[in-house]
């Protein structure tokens, strides 16, 4: 069974910013469900196109589930894309 999911499910982030707002660190989400995740630890970020709107992507974990979220520079929107089981 995969315990994988690929989602497109809208969530709202608290996140911090560095200095010149270069640096970006999502701490905390809230999903649809109401359910807050806690980020202990952010992973892999990295900024790519979706056509022609800049979206950062961020593979964080709350230390038992990796969670991939994007950030839409555009539209200036968080989706929560991607849950896995954390192993």
């Amino acid at each position: 069974m995969d315990d994988n999911s690929r989602l497109n499910e809208r969530v709202y982030v608290l996140a911090t910013f560095g200095e010149n707002l270069n640096i970006c660190v999502p701490r905390r989400f809230k999903r649809a469900s109401g359910r807050e995740v806690e980020v202990s630890e952010v992973g892999l970020r990295h900024p790519t196109l979706k056509g022609r709107r800049m979206v950062h992507v961020f593979d964080v974990t709350d230390g038992g589930t990796d969670y991939r979220l994007e950030f839409d520079a555009e539209r200036l929107t968080w989706h929560l894309t991607w849950e896995g089981d954390g192993e």
